[in-house]
């Protein structure tokens, strides 16, 4: 009999995870995108920062997803300590209001929720409808968990050996506080872990006094998993908020532990009902703490700055710096970084590519070794973005996140060709001219300047195209390359015009010239391959399959038929 009851309570504290964890992840999928942006518009004071991480939380059912989503800001620098300690604060406040909700006796919704997640979920045009059909399961499989809770423990209610056992571990209030924490840290949410009291206290399997501590116990344990999850060791900034928010829970804890047993008392003479006495406690605990610390944000973040200072550490341009690792279990906050982990290597590109030119203009070798040694830090980055969205491709993603994602990819190799062509192409003329000591014609260096401009230029529009999925701009970056070629051509025409006129300068650096215009062209090829998706995806696109194979033949940045 109590292997049975045993078995029953762990499998519904497992179908309560699993309907919790549907809850998460349908709310990131559907809303992950504009979570930045409710974050990024709440920091202008503490009290809107604290509304803004009641309203996050509120929404994912998890203090800890937030907490590993804002430490990460707070890492990279994005938001600040002070914010990011009023946004946990109200984390710890949103994290209630589910429990709240489901003290009461709403199991009988279950089915309803089902039935709608299941038509939204099968049905659904939009992937956010069905995201959202996934959240209306997952409620539905916490209420059910909490029917099968309560059922199982009601019968074992008059069990003298449970009742003895139970007394045993929840009779002192530092047991049960580090009970309660080393179950939410196991179970990483202390949703869960409050449901499951509630369902003790509901069945009298504890105590009115024993519950409280529990609680108490639970709100520690949501505070320890950032510190070992959010932080990073080569990061010691990286540990100021979980820090820092863990501070506050334990302070709080500390000053409302001894007063436990009256506190006991005036709830339940408050609330009769266990169950819904426990939940009101845990929204009172944390609002308490709000309020207690939300003036004194500033101190305890001085506090943090001073014990966790930031380590001064040479830049190492190769390192990526937005592949954050914990985004991966939300693919929109996921797909984010990688994006701006690419922009990051187009920013090095674009720095490679801007100062070849000069080099082959100016003669200038040590621009020429400065410029290989870029190219090993995209060639690193390249690596570390294929292999980062390939484990977020491992997991289930939509079909706009897989698009997004096979974008991003796309336009990443494109970069790193682009690196190549720079490399192994145009510094190699550039050190063959310096060898020689050939110059341009004023007239062939004007050329090449001017169409090296335009390159550039299309650069930062592909940019800015890779981001925002920009229509006409897309188009604008497609009539910019048929220019380029036209232009190409009348350049080719005028060089062999000076050739025609014996131009001495024109003569030995022939080669060298058509040379660079031939690889320029080949790079803005490969600029112009992020405008295809988008055209393509507003079904704009007037490029034919000839366009894409002219793109395919020009994808080898190694090719470089002699011009001698």
């Amino acid at each position: 009999m109590g292997s049975i009851v045993l078995l029953d309570l762990m499998g519904g504290v497992a179908l309560l995870l699993w309907g919790l964890h549907m809850v998460h992840s349908g709310i990131l999928r559907a809303f992950g995108s504009d979570l930045r942006l409710l974050l990024a518009r709440a920091l202008g004071n503490r009290v809107s920062a604290l509304a803004a991480g009641l309203g996050l939380t509120a929404l994912l059912q998890s203090s800890t997803a937030t907490a590993l989503i804002v430490s990460s800001f707070t890492a990279e620098g994005i938001v600040g300590l002070m914010p990011a300690l009023a946004i946990m604060l109200g984390a710890n406040i949103g994290t209630t209001l589910i429990v709240q909700v489901l003290s009461f006796n709403i199991s009988a919704a279950a089915p309803a929720l089902f039935i709608v997640g299941l038509v939204a979920f099968r049905s659904g045009a939009r992937s956010r409808i069905k995201d959202l059909g996934r959240v209306s399961i997952g409620l539905g499989l916490m209420l059910l968990a909490l029917h099968i809770l309560l059922g199982t423990l009601e019968p074992a209610e008059n069990a003298p050996a449970v009742r003895v056992f139970m007394t045993a571990i929840t009779g002192d209030p530092v047991l049960c506080i580090l009970i309660g924490a080393a179950v939410t840290w196991a179970v990483h949410s202390s949703v869960a872990t409050v449901l499951l009291i509630m369902s003790l206290a509901y069945a009298h399997f504890v105590t009115p006094f024993a519950s409280l501590a529990l609680v108490l116990g639970a709100n520690l344990g949501s505070a320890i998993n950032p510190v070992f999850e959010g932080a990073r060791r080569d990061n010691p900034a990286s540990y100021r908020l979980p820090v820092g928010n863990l501070l506050n829970r334990v302070v709080g804890i500390v000053l409302v532990a001894p007063f436990l047993h009256p506190l006991a008392d005036i709830f339940q003479a408050w609330q009769p009902d266990l169950a819904k006495m426990t939940a009101l406690f845990h929204i009172a605990f944390n609002v308490a703490t709000a309020l207690i610390f939300i003036g004194a944000l500033d101190g305890i973040a001085a506090l943090m700055t001073r014990l966790f200072p930031a380590r001064v550490q040479a830049v190492d341009p190769a390192r990526p710096r937005y592949l954050d690792e914990s985004a991966l279990a939300t693919p929109s906050l996921a797909l984010t970084d990688a994006a701006r982990e690419t922009l990051h290597a187009g920013d090095i590109v674009e720095t490679m590519l801007r100062q070849v030119m000069t080099a082959i203009i100016d003669n200038d070798r040590g621009l020429v070794d400065e410029v290989s040694r870029m190219d090993n830090s995209v060639d690193r980055l390249d690596e570390a973005i294929k292999l980062y969205v390939t484990k977020l491709t491992r997991g289930s993603l939509d079909e706009r996140e897989g698009q997004r994602a096979m974008e991003i990819i796309s336009f990443a190799i494109n970069l790193e060709h682009i690196g190549d062509i720079v490399d192994k192409n145009l510094c190699e003329l550039a050190t063959k001219k310096i060898k020689h000591r050939f110059q341009f014609s004023p007239e062939g260096a004007a050329e090449l300047s001017e169409f090296h401009r335009r390159t550039m230029e299309s650069l930062r529009i592909a940019f800015g195209v890779f981001m925002s999925g920009d229509v006409n701009e897309a188009r604008k970056l497609l009539a910019e390359k048929t220019t380029l070629r036209s232009f190409e051509l009348a350049a080719t025409e005028r060089h062999l015009e000076r050739l025609r006129e014996g131009r001495p300068e024109s003569i030995e650096t022939t080669s060298l010239h058509l040379d660079v215009l031939r690889d320029l062209k080949r790079i803005h090829s490969h600029i112009c391959s992020v405008a295809y998706p988008v055209l393509d995806a507003a079904g704009a696109s007037s490029q034919s399959t000839e366009a894409a194979t002219e793109l395919l033949s020009s994808s080898n940045p190694t090719a470089h038929p002699s011009a001698n």
